[in-house]
């Protein structure tokens, strides 16, 4: 497409020379600008996908993908026969029948703070991958039922560890002829879990089953069962089976419901931030134009003896849009390189940043996660990879026609 002479000249012109170091000054600032333009933006794309995936895989670790609920009241009777029927549906992998409810965790010292307490299966908590990861203490204790498993950062907070008693006070106590007395029931801590999202480590406290049952005083019944699939995407199909089921009395609540403003949010600062950092890429396109526009000003001279040597007129127009591509091709190219080596050492960068400024930037309480995430997508790289190289190259257009269109005769005239 352009021959050896055309790549020569449009090189030549780039380099600076005394006269026009401006001009070649500029085009380092345009191919700066398009560098971290498009690095800036691999990365913000990655740390979004990122987010969502990690509390995305952290909610649902934790949660099913459908709760299944009693209309009014809590599961009752033969809520076994409920969760059998269930799990042999098409995409169901695991069906966890549990009691949840609200209560505030006392633990030495006085300290305390609320809890949400669920009991569930022993067995099948420590099946989940997430859990068991993070599981620190005696599991076959809890296997057994003989304790409560607490998540790390309430442990620290009320300076339990594994082995103390955690007091669990219920508000929904007893009724006497003074009034209602909370239910005070105390457990040892038989293990701490770590599933690196702040709200649950600082939050929940799981306990067998029958012990769960018995403290919220819900003897053979569940208050939810829990779903997990193979696909979330599988949701819809998947409620429509339950609520075709016969006898299904119930009502449900997928993961989709709980968490939509949520992710909804993640979803639209995504697509801010990326017409927001898209306008850096814009800028320096207009720079490409504004140092053409000057080279083609400063090249009036060169390029009419180029066309009474018998240059064309589509051979001067492909120097200066070989001039201004190459800016735009090096400065996407190492932007590239650049936003995916930052993405792909971003927690490592912020470890590195904070041991040097002696200051916290990534907050678990503000930011729910303990670790800042980055899940580079392919996909998005060659969007973001073709968006700028196709910016670049409209940028060189309109100052590659007006050098073809020079007179010859009137740039000679005025030199």
């Amino acid at each position: 497409m352009f021959d050896a002479f055309e790549r020569l000249v449009a090189f030549r012109y780039l380099r600076a020379r005394r006269k026009e170091g401006f001009i070649s000054v500029i085009a380092g600032f345009s191919l700066t600008g398009i560098a971290l333009g498009v690095a800036t933006l691999i990365v913000v794309m990655a740390v979004m996908n990122g987010f969502r995936h990690e509390l995305l895989g952290r909610i649902l670790g934790i949660n099913g993908h459908l709760g299944v609920y009693g209309i009014g009241s809590a599961l009752s009777g033969d809520y076994n026969d409920l969760a059998a029927r269930i799990a042999a549906l098409e995409g169901v992998v695991r069906v966890v029948p549990m009691v949840e409810g609200q209560a505030m965790a006392s633990g030495q010292g006085g300290s305390a703070s609320g809890a949400i307490v669920r009991g569930v299966d022993p067995t099948t908590l420590m099946q989940r991958d997430l859990i068991a990861k993070g599981f620190r203490g005696d599991r076959e204790a809890f296997l057994e039922g003989k304790g409560a498993v607490v998540g790390y950062r309430l442990a620290d907070k009320l300076n339990l560890r594994i082995g103390d008693n955690l007091t669990l006070i219920s508000p929904k106590g007893s009724e006497t002829a003074f009034g209602t007395t909370p239910r005070v029931r105390s457990y040892p801590i038989v293990g701490t879990f770590d599933v690196g999202m702040f709200e649950y480590d600082s939050g929940f406290v799981f306990l067998p089953l029958p012990l769960a049952q018995t403290y919220f005083r819900l003897p053979q019944a569940v208050t939810q069962i829990d779903v997990f699939l193979d696909n979330p995407d599988r949701v819809p199909q998947v409620r429509n089976a339950i609520y075709a089921m016969p006898d299904a009395d119930v009502r449900i609540y997928d993961w989709m419901q709980s968490n939509a403003s949520f992710f909804n949010a993640i979803q639209v600062e995504r697509n801010v931030m990326f017409l927001i950092l898209t306008l850096i890429i814009v800028v320096a396109a207009f720079n490409i134009i504004s140092s053409l526009i000057m080279l083609v000003q400063d090249k009036g001279r060169d390029i009419a003896i180029l066309r009474t040597m018998g240059a064309s007129r589509g051979r001067i127009m492909r120097i200066f849009f070989l001039a201004g591509a190459s800016v735009g091709v090096v400065g996407t190219l190492a932007g590239t390189l650049l936003g995916v080596w930052f993405a792909t050492n971003i927690e490592t960068i912020r470890r590195f940043i904070e041991m040097i400024v002696g200051k916290e930037l990534f907050a678990a309480e503000i930011y729910f996660l303990t670790q800042l995430p980055a899940r580079v997508d392919p996909g998005e790289v060659v969007t973001v990879v073709l968006m700028a190289l196709g910016l670049s190259f409209a940028a060189t257009i309109y100052p590659s026609w007006r050098a073809a269109a020079l007179d010859p005769v009137e740039a000679l005239r005025y030199e």
